[in-house]
């Protein structure tokens, strides 16, 4: 991975981590109005940190195409377009799971695994924002997902 690409990639991760963690208050009740504005404020602040990613990725393959004389000039810029289009496609997924999950903490079934509808705990969903399964359900599925793949 290029230099340029894992800056950019720390950066975002960086930018993302750039919050201030809830402190339930004792007696708290889970997934309050507080606690779901809280994540949806992550979420839609890590939403737009994506798409400025996305314009400055257009931007700079407009910026720099070029049609080098030189067939391995070419072939490097072709390779690194390659891989930021990847990385946009990983992204735009990403986005889209962040809108699913917008969606959930509207509909009020925002923090609690799919699988077996206990809570998935403030700190995990800090850490993963998009998660839908409690750390069980999700190590389970890890498991399985080892095991059919031998």
């Amino acid at each position: 991975m290029p230099a340029k690409s894992r800056k950019k990639k720390s950066e975002l991760a960086e930018s993302f981590q750039n919050f201030t963690p809830y402190k339930p208050k004792r007696g708290e009740a889970y997934m309050n109005e507080k606690q779901r504005e809280h994540f949806k404020d992550i979420l839609l602040n890590w939403k737009s940190q994506l798409m400025e990613e996305v314009d400055r990725t257009v931007s700079h393959m407009k910026d720099e195409a070029a049609n080098f004389p030189d067939p391995a000039d070419r072939a490097t810029q072709e390779e690194e377009f390659s891989l930021e289009l990847r990385a946009r496609d990983r992204e735009r997924k990403l986005i889209r799971k962040i809108d699913n999950t917008v969606d959930s903490i509207d509909a009020d079934d925002y923090g609690f695994c799919r699988a077996c509808g206990v809570e998935i705990g403030i700190k995990r969903l800090e850490a993963r924002p998009t998660a839908e399964l409690c750390i069980d359900c999700k190590t389970l599925d890890e498991i399985k997902e080892k095991l059919q793949m031998g």
